[in-house]
């Protein structure tokens, strides 16, 4: 039996007023961090704003000890706790493993999931290395189960419409993309050393916040062919937590340069930071055509910028679109556009996205293959910076 046909005899019905209508879903959560939170919270809403085939139930959580991860299951609305990832991957009530933990566990965990033919759902990036991702990758289509990856900001109905709109010519031939990713929680020297800079986790933040632009990139226009990358490690040594004169030092990069060749022949520059003082959530990309071009911002993303090239110049400029429930699914939160969908909207729609490719929809966009592609092109850049020279993917 293969690990999707396993899965599906597993899934137990739900009854209402005595008519078989739903399935539950067991959904066991490995972290209880902001992310940990953050799919907590869209598992609990989901069902209440589409309507699915199938329900999440908030089974079982994982932390790192026992006293964590009972507050966490309390405060989250888990029936169990443990501070055992394994005992809560291999849990027969468990149907679906969702992974927050820091990033050196996601290949163990997701594996151990997938050998038993759980569908798995992980934040990004998906391993520290793209060798890591490859053998998830190749372990999920084997089980022939569903995964899914946290890029939750390509599940913008601005997004989306801006990939339709360059996937049917309105933008012409496509000559450019510029992408950043800076933000400042790590500009202070003083700011302590912490799992994210642990090499063993991967790169820091080309891979922490980096792989968001980078997806985006590859949402937008497909494949990357070649990189030619700068990496910098700019703080190098940061102190211990809670012990501000002992330093430990930093062994991953802070800042990072990108030059990019696409596989559909566009060239384009791409910038990650987490140094970059008074930005709070600079996650931007500008798309430039022959026949217009787009400007996005994720600090206002519930706005596109459209530019369309016209014969009459005096009447040149940008024009903004508002999100609206033109734009699906944002008519499902809201029934006026200019009102504004949220952060944790986009995390709701991601695990729509996901409980509806379990139920036999399309699957993801952001699988295990795509976290591996991502994870391809950060560390063709590390090897880019490391030789000085361009690399094909």
């Amino acid at each position: 039996m293969t690990g999707a046909a396993l899965y599906a005899t597993r899934i137990p019905k739900i009854r209402r007023n005595g008519i078989l209508d739903k399935k539950s879903l067991g959904i066991g959560l490995v972290g209880s961090g902001f992310m940990g939170r953050t799919h907590a919270l869209g598992l609990a809403s989901v069902g209440r704003i589409f309507d699915l085939p199938l329900v999440p139930k908030l089974e079982l959580l994982a932390d790192a000890t026992r006293p964590l991860a009972e507050a966490a299951a309390a405060r989250f609305g888990f029936a169990r706790a443990t501070d055992d990832w394994q005992a809560l991957v291999a849990d027969p009530a468990v149907d679906v493993v969702d992974i927050t933990a820091p990033n050196k566990l996601h290949a163990p965990i997701a594996l151990a999931a997938l050998a038993l033919g759980k569908p798995v759902y992980c934040e990004k990036p998906l391993a520290p290395t793209a060798e890591d991702a490859r053998v998830m990758a190749e372990a999920a289509e084997r089980a022939g189960v569903v995964t899914q990856v946290g890029f939750n900001y390509i599940c913008n109905p601005m997004l989306v419409l801006a990939r339709e709109m360059i996937a049917s010519g309105e933008l012409g031939q496509v000559w450019g993309f510029r992408g950043i990713h800076a933000e400042d929680f790590m500009a202070n020297r003083q700011t302590p050393w912490t799992w994210r800079l642990d090499p063993a986790g991967g790169a820091g933040a080309i891979a922490d916040i980096g792989s968001h632009i980078i997806g985006m990139a590859r949402f937008l226009l497909g494949p990357i062919a070649a990189v030619c990358a700068d990496v910098e490690t700019v703080i190098d040594r940061r102190p211990l937590p809670g012990q501000p004169d002992e330093m430990r030092a930093v062994a991953v990069d802070d800042q990072a340069r990108l030059l990019l060749r696409f596989g559909n022949g566009c060239r384009g520059t791409l910038e990650t930071s987490w140094l970059s003082s008074g930005r709070q959530m600079q996650l931007e990309f500008e798309v430039i055509g022959e026949k217009g071009a787009l400007v996005f911002s994720q600090e206002r993303f519930n706005e596109l910028r459209y530019y369309k090239t016209e014969a009459d110049r005096s009447r040149n400029g940008f024009r903004t679109i508002l999100a609206g429930p033109e734009h699906a699914p944002y008519g499902a939160f809201c029934i006026a556009g200019g009102h504004q969908i949220g952060f944790n909207d986009l995390k709701v729609i991601e695990i729509r996205n996901f409980l509806s490719a379990l139920a036999g929809g399309p699957k993801p966009f952001a699988d295990f293959r795509e976290g591996y592609e991502v994870q391809r092109v950060i560390d063709a850049a590390l090897l880019s910076s490391k030789n000085e020279a361009w690399v094909r993917l």
